[in-house]
């Protein structure tokens, strides 16, 4: 067993902010589809603007607040972990 008592904070925050790319990505597109069918249907006006931007604006929101978060998540660990232990990982060599 091998016990990750820390992380590096900058690589950790990087990770989480391509997570942040492509849920924000994928969350903008099903947000773009239904401002879409909303606008085939009329029922908000100017809802084919909000489609589109949020595609745009989403993957946006999603590096800023993935890369915020992945920060605090990771810096939060190295104290859990001097604290209370690491996470114990079994590692197989091929």
């Amino acid at each position: 067993m091998v016990v990750i008592k820390s992380v590096d904070v900058l690589s950790w925050a990087k990770i989480h902010a391509l997570f942040g790319i492509v849920f924000g990505l994928f969350y903008g597109i099903l947000f773009a589809v239904m401002g879409a069918a909303m606008n085939m249907s009329k029922a908000i006006p100017g809802s084919d603007a909000f489609g589109v931007l949020t595609i745009i604006i989403f993957p946006i929101i999603g590096v800023i607040m993935g890369f915020i978060c992945g920060a605090i998540m990771a810096f939060l660990y190295n104290i859990f972990a001097g604290a209370v232990g690491g996470v114990r990982i079994e590692l197989v060599e091929k």
